[in-house]
Order: structure tokens, then sequence, then C-alpha cells
């Protein structure tokens, strides 16, 4: 089956709307998630992150987030893939998602966001979006990505994840057919 079949979406004209990030820490066994109080995704469990201001880096507004959100630094955050959604109820989102082990300051609740610390093996997937359980655990495992979804509402209609170094290409716009 191609990657294009059954999917609604001409990828290679596609253009998201928001800019956006993800921040996934991980220490100890653990990844520190946020309940999302605001905004897109509000009521949701995810990492921190959010929208790429104009004339910002997507490392810079990553670390920013997460000073917004929880009152901490990330350190020598690594970009471990990208997120591509065509949404049906919201604008469409391109996320650039980041791992990273260290970082400074103290995870604090804010108006944004409450920190979560969550055992590695109990992640709790039920109270995230939907495509998170197709690539957070490999990501977590050190795989590097991409993934394409379509949603309409919160129902993943059509997907396609690429893992591996071969996925890193895509991040320079390669079309995924032309990636492999």
């Amino acid at each position: 089956m191609s990657a294009q079949q059954g999917c609604s979406i001409d990828w290679k004209n596609w253009q998201a709307e928001i800019p956006a990030t993800l921040m996934f820490i991980v220490r100890d066994g653990q990844v520190l998630l946020i309940e999302k109080l605001t905004g897109i995704g509000q009521g949701k469990v995810n990492g921190p992150g959010g929208k790429i201001d104009p004339g910002e880096s997507a490392e810079q507004a990553v670390i920013r987030e997460c000073q917004e959100e929880l009152h901490i630094t990330p350190s020598n955050p690594v970009k471990m893939g990208e997120l591509h959604f065509a949404m049906s109820d919201i604008p469409d989102i391109h996320c650039h998602v980041y791992m990273a082990e260290e970082f400074e300051g103290e995870p604090t609740p804010t108006r944004e966001a409450n920190p979560l610390w969550t055992k590695l093996s109990e992640i709790p997937f039920e109270k995230m979006w939907a495509d998170d359980r197709f690539w957070l655990p490999q990501m977590l495992d050190g795989q590097k990505f991409n993934g394409r979804f379509e949603f309409d509402l919160e129902e993943i209609i059509w997907q396609d994840v690429q893992f591996g170094e071969d996925a890193c290409a895509l991040w320079l716009g390669c079309p995924l057919e032309l990636a492999k």
C-alpha cells in the first residue's frame, strides 16, 4: 500500500498554519509530561511545547515554551522528529519534537500546565492525542522519526510514520516517496 493511498491530503503541497514544538525530558526511567490547561490540546497530557514565534528557531521556541509552561530550561535538546497534522477543526500544525536528559530549574505548575513525571512504562496514552502511541514509544527509545497524520476532529483517519535516519531526510522537505 502506498503512503498516499486512502489519504485526502496533497502532502507535497501541504503547508501548516502553525509551526510548533514539543519537548520530552527523560530522566531515571521517567518522562516529564504536562497536563495542558490552556490553548490547543487543553485537558490533554503531552510534552511541554507550543507555537514558534516569528524570527525564532524551533530549538529556541521549545526552550522558551518549557520556561513559560514549567519554569525549567532544557539543556542540550536533541531534535528527534517532526509531526505534520492536517486537522479538520483547528489550523494545521507542523511540530518539531525534541528530547533532553537534563534541565535547570524545578518543574512548577503554571496557569498553562501542570508537570507530571511519568514512568516510561506507564505513559497515559488514553489522555493524550491519538497519534502519540504511534511514534512516542519509539522516540523515547532513541529512534528519529517523521510522522504525518490526518485528523477528523480527534480521530485519526490517515497516518504514515517513518523511523530511522532516512526519516530525517524528510525534515529537508523531501516527500516520503522520494526519501526511501
